[in-house]
């Protein structure tokens, strides 16, 4: 019998009509990240459940910092994703080090992670339409969308790092306008 209610209940979640009322109302999306955010947020009281939980995302965020500094000769020379406390007494979830940061360098390498926004767009543009309509298609599709673009925020260290050369911010910007502009 319980077996039967439950089969019962996974395949009303699996409904079309379920299905597609719940992916066309915008307000699951929201509650679903919230739920999401307020979970990530209890495990702060423990920082190896908040390391366990951040990882994915920091791995990601660390990653483009490693991977865009290796492009542009900034030599990354460490790599940590394990959390340490610093010396404000704020827990630094992972970071990279670098042995040639310069003004052509800093600013794409400290804000790498907004790489991660393309990222999650493509994601949602190609992949999305493949998955089979189901809800744990949905929720892992809303977890993984909800780790790109939280990771894709530089820290304020990564700003720091960014506005080290004046120089190389007034290179980025001027190109960035120079591109906006051709647009």
């Amino acid at each position: 019998m319980l077996f039967d209610a439950y089969y019962k209940f996974v395949d009303y979640l699996n409904d079309p009509r379920f299905l597609q009322a719940f992916f066309d109302n915008r307000f699951y999306l929201i509650l679903l990240v919230i739920v999401l955010m307020r979970f990530k947020y209890t495990t702060y009281r423990s920082m190896w459940m908040s390391a366990l939980v951040n990882v994915p995302g920091t791995l990601l965020h660390e990653l483009m910092h490693f991977s865009v500094g290796l492009l542009l000769n900034a030599h990354p020379c460490n790599f940590t994703i394990l959390p340490r406390k610093s010396l404000d007494g704020n827990y630094v979830m992972g970071s990279v080090g670098f042995r040639n940061i310069t003004f052509y360098n800093a600013v794409p390498a400290a804000l790498a992670p907004l790489l991660l926004l393309p990222i999650g767009f493509y994601l949602n543009r190609y992949f999305l339409p493949f998955l089979n309509p189901t809800l744990g298609n949905y929720i892992l599709y809303v977890f993984l969308q909800t780790i790109l673009i939280e990771n894709a925020v530089p820290s304020r260290a990564d700003f720091k790092v960014a506005g080290m050369y004046f120089t190389g911010v007034l290179m980025y910007l001027f190109l960035a306008i120079s591109l906006f502009l051709m647009l």
